[in-house]
């Protein structure tokens, strides 16, 4: 046998990859991108009946409001001036002042360079370019008057108008700090009413103004959970998070208790674990309404569960908590952190991890169905471990559904999911291989995960044997 025949090998499956990733590239310059650009397009017209200005019509001030100019003097007294354009909404600089590098190693011409400024909105519209647009972002619309430890755990969520009053109760729960997005639609009709009742709910307690960091996106695009999901992360001011849907009971103090444990704390700093909370649902709808009736530990679940009374969040659809492995759960004794072994694609559990470092949400999928699970499985691919924390749990407040967006979103999602699977191995290979990793402990994910993709199984596994 030639001893280039080796090289040879990994040089065609280099060669194998590279090609692959430029047709995804390629397909989603000349396709996928155009159509995205053009369905916003063609979405902001439709709702702008021939205006001229890219919105349906001039968006009512919402410092115009009574409440509003009690609580904002500075801007209200500035009214008279203020356009009642949405993009006009007072915007801040970010700027950047040149590199240490610079000033030690260059002339004296560079030693007090003006520092390089741009729009926050510019700035914020490369951040999120994946998601529908246009669309005004505002950080901190409200933010708490709370200082936070850095290392203590901030719960990411969002929240839609309707879900107003759940969202309090999680504040109430919690006592701890929340970075929140809530999505308002740019109707003139609903502004005033929506800013009415956001002000109205930050001020309901103290709890609410004292822990809570509000972010808005106004926009006419429902349901961009996962674009939602990053702007929740990214403006949290702790150095770890919690991504949680805003209808879940925090039911038992796990904040205290990984903030107590060197060793999950480690693994936290260091990065490559993200810590799970299992979901648990009431089988019948109504025992799931009034969250003063949830289990307050874990005895009293367990206890509900072997009574058929409660079982895990979405029970029928197994793929995305079973992973958890409920059985290994009732049964862990006290303190018991116990690593997932099982997991599956679909995975989508509730999970505190570090706040930088671990990828973000793909912005693509829009609605129901698919975005949760793409987030964990990119994290996966990087090389993240999940762990079960077992002497804590979530209980779900039951709520209706749109059932006919689900069924829709959920057809169109599965086709998206079904390409970014692809897409995201083909990524975490090549990194993994070009990074020496993907025969370490942290390859072993994607190794695993991607030999599972049609298509993919053969490249996956003349990159493993190349290695050996």
């Amino acid at each position: 046998m030639s001893i280039l025949s080796p090289f040879a090998r990994v040089v065609r499956v280099l060669v194998s990859v590279y090609v692959a990733i430029a047709i995804l590239y390629t397909t989603n310059y000349f396709v996928v991108s155009p159509l995205h650009a053009g369905v916003s397009a063609v979405w902001t017209r439709s709702l702008s009946k021939g205006s001229s200005t890219p919105w349906p019509s001039l968006l009512p001030n919402p410092f115009d409001s009574s409440i509003a100019k009690d609580r904002y003097p500075k801007q209200a007294a500035l009214n008279s001036q203020f356009s009642l354009d949405l993009f006009d909404f007072p915007n801040d600089v970010i700027q950047w002042a040149p590199s240490d590098f610079t000033a030690k190693h260059m002339g004296p011409e560079h030693a007090n360079l003006t520092p390089v400024m741009m729009s926050e909105d510019l700035f914020l519209s490369k951040a999120f370019a994946q998601s529908m647009s246009p669309s005004k972002i505002i950080p901190f619309f409200y933010r708490a008057a709370g200082e936070f430890d850095k290392e203590d755990i901030t719960l990411t969520t969002l929240v839609t108008s309707n879900r107003f009053k759940v969202f309090s109760q999680l504040v109430e729960n919690y006592q701890g700090p929340i970075s929140v997005t809530i999505h308002v639609k740019s109707a003139p009709a609903d502004l005033e009413t929506l800013f009415t009742a956001l002000h109205t709910l930050y001020t309901s307690t103290p709890s609410m103004s004292t822990y809570v960091d509000v972010h808005l996106v106004i926009d006419p695009f429902d349901r961009q959970f996962n674009t939602w999901r990053n702007i929740a992360r990214i403006f949290a001011r702790t150095d770890f998070v919690m991504m949680l849907d805003v209808d879940f009971a925090v039911c038992t103090d796990f904040r205290r208790s990984v903030r107590e444990s060197e060793a999950v704390m480690n693994k936290l700093k260091e990065g490559a674990s993200a810590f799970v909370i299992p979901a648990f649902e009431y089988t019948k709808f109504d025992d799931g309404i009034d969250q003063a009736t949830f289990p307050r530990d874990k005895q009293s679940l367990v206890s509900l569960v072997q009574a058929r009374r409660m079982g895990m969040f979405h029970g029928s659809w197994g793929p995305g908590h079973n992973s958890t492995d409920y059985n290994r759960f009732y049964a862990a004794p006290p303190g018991e952190v116990y690593k997932v072994t099982q997991y599956q694609s679909a995975y989508e559990p509730y999970v505190i991890f570090k706040k930088d470092g671990p990828p973000w949400c793909d912005e693509r999928f829009v609605g129901y169905g698919g975005n949760k699970a793409a987030c964990l499985f990119e994290m996966y691919l990087s090389g993240i471990s999940f762990y079960v924390l077992s002497d804590h749990f979530l209980v779900h407040q039951n709520h209706l559904y749109e059932e006919v967006a689900r069924k829709h979103e959920r057809k169109y999602n599965r086709k998206i999911y079904s390409d970014f699977k692809e897409e995201a191995c083909l990524r975490y290979l090549k990194r993994h291989y070009e990074d020496g990793t993907l025969n370490s402990t942290t390859g072993h994910n994607v190794q695993d995960e991607c030999k599972k993709i049609k298509g993919l199984s053969r490249i996956a596994a003349q990159l493993v044997e190349g290695l050996l």
